[in-house]
């Protein structure tokens, strides 16, 4: 009897037996960027089979997101390190100030992020015991003059490597250093003097600029390091040194750049810019990646997603990590020999896609508010949804305005609002904004006009009390829903709304997108869709109620 159902049992066991092969030979596809919009300077650490990836918020609030994924394609956002007003806010400073390339690591149990308040009190370090938080408050370290620091471990030691000032008189604008100085890991408190690991950068006779970014490894009984080159814009690259010893001498790659777009045509389609910023890791299949920032520009060197965050295979040439990034440079998807991992309940971040975000018990945390939260400026229910207290404060200011926003993530796409408002005085507005910054805005809204309701677009100007009305309409009803849309289409915005929720009146269309650009905006931000009101330097006690928002993307080089 026994001999008689071994049979039947051996496609079990052979599948038992099978599992690590069919495992192994599951491919993945990497969907660059792999986190799109407003997410530049990414920095990775890989704890056991979880990655996590933080990236730069400037002086938006909640500051530096933190990303797990066990895929290196599949992201949620566990948390935020900057999440309490006590830690830091940016009250005062423009969008483009605030944190600049946070750095994450971890050791021994505990999870460190190094980062720079620029304009302020510089460099610091936050630590955790679980990366979705919370974080310590920050321990600034005044010895680390520059800015994006990160850490290396070995043994009971760490140190912080950072970009400097080179030693004496800077002979070149541009003219940079890498530094490298001892962190006590328990006390957060540096010890001895810095050194200088790089002078300029791989040659500095040729007046290399801007080698930021730094990041230190160790492999194949080497010390890598490694850092960007050339700016953040078409001529970011980066480079890579090593040395027997993690206090040099280091010795650049003979073949630097290891990464760089710039050489490419620039009239190739779709084109992927200004890659650099980089970090390596080890896939689940045991082979290096790097994780880096670049752009996808609509036209020229305009942009309005920012800083994206994107994957490339790694190589390894004679014990030196170069991107392999393929014949015609970073592409837009990889294969990869590993299972995919999804995340449940995690909002999709790369290709094309749409979802709707409601505002019943609480705001997704890659939610944005400026500069710092007022937690009882707004409420949540499942009637109304986001309910915001105009304030006096606009977005045309340096304080913290009625305002909560989210990445714009595609060139093409759609951001879309269900509006309660009833304005009470002409100064009183609610609605979508298209903002890159406080200078650079479109601001779709209701309010009233010789005491009847209209619909309105303005665009700001350099006067922050005086933004120009582009177009207007009436309305039917002062009281009731309006909906509000902005579409974007590449180099040109357009503002439709609706007051049956089926049929849409454009308001403006073709409006210049690249008005709300980085090259004409200048800066390191991207732009956000922000549910916003203002009451515009009066007070009030009027709210705005918005139901829902509406996101859907659909950029061109992801149809097939």
């Amino acid at each position: 009897m026994k001999h008689a159902t071994l049979p039947r049992r051996l496609p079990a066991l052979l599948a038992l037996l099978l599992l690590p092969f069919a495992a192994f030979a599951q491919s993945i596809e990497l969907v660059n960027p792999i986190l799109t919009g407003f997410y530049p300077d990414p920095s990775i650490v890989k704890v056991g089979p979880d990655y996590y990836l933080v990236n730069s918020t400037f002086a938006y609030f909640p500051g530096i997101p933190v990303m797990h994924s066990r895929d290196l394609k599949n992201w949620k956002q566990v948390g935020n390190v900057i999440s309490r007003p006590s830690q830091m806010n940016f009250l005062g400073d423009r969008m483009t100030r605030g944190l600049f390339a946070p750095a994450i690591d971890y050791h021994n149990g505990t999870y460190y992020v190094t980062c720079t308040l620029i304009d302020h009190k510089g460099n610091f370090v936050v630590t955790a015991k679980n990366p979705a938080g919370p974080w310590s408050d920050p321990t600034f370290l005044p010895e680390v003059r520059g800015i994006d620091p990160s850490l290396f471990f070995e043994g009971d030691k760490a140190y912080v490597i950072y970009n400097s000032d080179p030693p004496g008189t800077p002979l070149y604008s541009g003219h940079r250093s890498i530094k490298i100085i001892e962190l006590n890991p328990t006390t957060l408190t540096t010890v001895g003097e810095a050194k200088i690991l790089v002078n300029g950068g791989v040659d500095i006779s040729k007046k290399p600029v801007w080698i930021e970014g730094p990041h230190l490894m160790k492999a194949r009984d080497w010390y890598y390091l490694y850092a960007a080159e050339g700016g953040t814009s078409v001529n970011h690259t980066e480079v890579v040194f090593r040395s027997k010893s993690a206090l040099g001498p280091f010795v650049p790659y003979e073949n630097n750049p290891i990464l760089s777009q710039r050489e490419l045509p620039k009239d190739r389609k779709n084109p992927i810019t200004s890659a650099g910023h980089a970090q390596f890791v080890e896939g689940p299949d045991g082979k290096t990646y790097a994780i880096f920032l670049a752009v996808r520009p609509y036209e020229d060197n305009f942009y309005n997603t920012g800083r994206e965050t994107f994957i490339t295979p790694v190589e390894w040439k004679n014990d030196w990590p170069v991107m392999n990034t393929g014949p015609n440079g970073v592409q837009y998807s990889y294969q990869a020999k590993f299972p995919e991992v999804k995340q449940p309940g995690a909002l999709p971040q790369n290709g094309n896609f749409g979802y709707t975000l409601t505002f019943e018990k609480q705001l997704d945390p890659a939610l944005l508010f400026l500069r710092t939260v007022d937690s009882t400026n707004f409420s949540l229910s499942k009637a109304k949804g986001l309910t915001l207290k105009l304030k006096p404060e606009t977005c045309a200011e340096t304080g913290n305005p009625a305002f909560i926003g989210k990445r714009q993530q595609h060139m093409y796409g759609s951001a879309e609002t269900e509006l309660m408002f009833a304005a009470k005085a002409a100064n009183e507005t609610a609605g979508l904004v298209a903002f890159q910054d406080e200078k650079h805005f479109y601001y779709l809204c209701k309010s009233v006009e010789n005491g009847k309701p209209v619909v309105q677009l303005f665009k700001s100007t350099a006067d922050a009390k005086s933004p120009e009305m582009l177009a207007k309409a009436p309305l039917k009803a002062a009281a009731g829903k309006v909906m509000l849309r902005i579409n974007a289409d590449g180099d040109t915005y357009s503002f439709r709304y609706s007051e049956d929720g089926k049929n849409y009146t454009v308001l403006k269309d073709k409006v210049d997108a690249r008005f709300l650009s980085t090259q004409t905006a200048g800066g390191f931000i991207g732009c956000l869709y922000g549910m916003y009101g203002t009451s515009a330097g009066q007070p009030t006690t009027n709210t705005a109620s918005f139901k829902s928002l509406k996101y859907e993307g659909d950029d061109p080089m992801y149809k097939k």
